[in-house]
């Protein structure tokens, strides 16, 4: 457990690198990433609520008409 005067320290550190205006905002900084996180959290429970989109289905009966090739018989004659 951490003493008080490594709190005060630590503090003190923090104060220095990012300075009383910026700690001012951070309330309102925290605020505002929690709720954008809620809000894609609540996006993304919706889009995966939402039935998927139909797949394609291949036929045979297209795969039928197709014909291939027999390279060596074609080259030896």
């Amino acid at each position: 457990m951490p003493s008080t005067t490594h709190l005060i320290i630590f503090l003190v550190i923090i104060v220095l690198i990012f300075g009383t205006k910026k700690l001012k905002n951070i309330g309102s900084d925290l605020g505002s990433a929690v709720k954008g996180f809620k809000d894609g959290m609540k996006d993304g429970e919706q889009a995966a609520a939402q039935p998927a989109p139909a797949q394609q289905k291949v036929t045979t009966e297209k795969l039928a008409d197709a014909t291939t090739i027999d390279v060596e018989a074609k080259t030896k004659s």
